[in-house]
């Protein structure tokens, strides 16, 4: 699996799903919206006003005169980010994009608890990678969204990634919690999370997948390294999903993967009702409609 085939297969879908874009009214985020157009991936709900979003489309080729593409104007930023939960909310879109608005403000409508996206778990960031030399898609939690998370929380990170990798086809993922090291050491937190991971997934709290841990990440990842070092474990070089204990340890690892693996990504919010696209400046064109592509495929 490739991610150009995950744009493949919305482009053969007959069904086509509706994204919701709060505050569509900058160039980056309508470029997003302009690919997924020409591509037939999906269709769009425009938030914002209308002046604002015509204009910037204007300035890229972008017409607004298509079937694939609803305008609904805003009063403000907040107005536009309150319509376009909603939508989610209501079921009249299936996924939720970010617009020209900050990450605050949209995460703040998302879990409002009366008109939200609440789903009863903790949102975390799910990122999947297609990397040279590698023959299957890598995934990365949470890079993004948790700083610390307690064991409780790991669980559910665990979840929400696991349920949308099954949802893009592949099913019973090995998840490696990663450590420093791979064995249990009572002075290391992480390591003794992982632990308990493992053994609660055995035992059915944590459902869908095989979990297996502490991993270092190059026995998480590598045949070799696994050999090596006599490793007993289904997961050991051959994990799907690697759980970073703290942020900084996802947010070093997606960026080395980036920068120096020169990966393509794609990524989204998960643990909500449904996928939240968080698009950047800083993402390449390329980049987003992976992510949009993600997001649709795991609604």
């Amino acid at each position: 699996m490739t991610l150009d085939g995950l744009v493949s297969q919305l482009c053969n879908k007959k069904e086509k799903k509706v994204v919701a874009v709060a505050e569509a009214t900058n160039i980056e985020t309508l470029k997003a919206v302009k690919d997924g157009v020409d591509q037939d991936l999906a269709a769009f709900t425009l938030f914002g006003n209308i002046e604002d979003i015509t204009e910037a489309a204007n300035k890229i080729n972008l017409s607004l005169n298509t079937d694939k593409i609803t305008l609904h104007h805003a009063t403000s930023v907040e107005n536009a980010v309150d319509k376009a939960v909603t939508s989610v909310s209501e079921e009249r879109s299936d996924i939720l994009m970010k617009g020209n608005v900050a990450t605050k403000i949209l995460l703040k409508a998302v879990l409002r608890k009366e008109s939200g996206l609440r789903n009863g778990r903790i949102l975390s960031h799910v990122a999947m990678f297609e990397m040279k030399g590698r023959d299957k898609l890598l995934f990365l939690t949470d890079a993004g969204m948790n700083i610390s998370p307690n064991l409780e929380e790991k669980v559910q990170i665990i979840q929400n990634a696991v349920d949308v990798v099954n949802r893009i086809g592949m099913h019973n993922p090995y998840v490696a919690p990663l450590a420093a090291v791979e064995v249990v050491n009572p002075a290391m937190q992480a390591s003794v999370d992982a632990a308990v991971l493992s053994q609660m997934q055995k035992r059915g709290q944590i459902t869908d997948c095989i979990v297996d841990g502490p991993l270092a990440f190059d026995n998480a990842i590598s045949l070799e390294s696994k050999q090596q070092k006599g490793i007993q474990s289904d997961v050991a070089g051959h994990a799907d999903i690697l759980v970073c204990p703290y942020i900084e340890v996802g947010n070093t690892l997606y960026k080395s993967f980036t920068y120096f693996a020169e990966a393509k990504v794609a990524g989204i919010i998960s643990g909500a009702k449904a996928p939240i696209v968080l698009t950047s400046r800083a993402d390449t064109a390329e980049s987003k409609i992976y992510s949009l592509a993600f997001a649709l495929l795991s609604s």
